[in-house]
């Protein structure tokens, strides 16, 4: 069974830091691309980034690149987001999720086969 589950979340004021950890359990960490999307009520889940199942590949949304950062750690079955210089439209639910595509790395929400629980980002002006 695949669970993912996001940890991090929190508060903080414009320009802060803050660094979200999803922990994959099952069967695919090793070989299955993991993102982040975020949503904020009444709007569609937005692409944030991914990375490819070995790392090598990262892919970021226009209004990420330069601030956000995706990693993996293998041996813990972890996938990271280090978000730097945050601002109040970074506010949202943010989702780990997975996808066993990495040729070319997806964006769309339905490339992605497992999703977690989300975790709360609110940033504060």
């Amino acid at each position: 069974q695949v669970q993912l589950v996001e940890a991090g979340g929190g508060s903080v004021q414009t320009g802060g830091s803050l660094r979200l950890s999803c922990l994959a359990s099952g069967h695919i960490f090793s070989t299955y691309a993991m993102g982040w999307f975020r949503q904020v009520p009444g709007k569609e889940r937005e692409f944030v980034g991914v990375i490819s199942w070995n790392g090598g590949n990262t892919l970021y949304a226009d209004s990420v690149k330069g601030r956000f950062t995706i990693s993996r750690e293998h041996a813990n079955n972890t996938v990271y987001l280090q978000m730097n210089d945050l601002k109040p439209e970074d506010t949202a639910v943010y989702y780990c999720a997975a996808s066993p595509f990495s040729r070319p790395l997806g964006s769309r929400a339905d490339a992605f086969s497992y999703w977690g629980q989300g975790t709360q980002v609110t940033v504060s002006s």
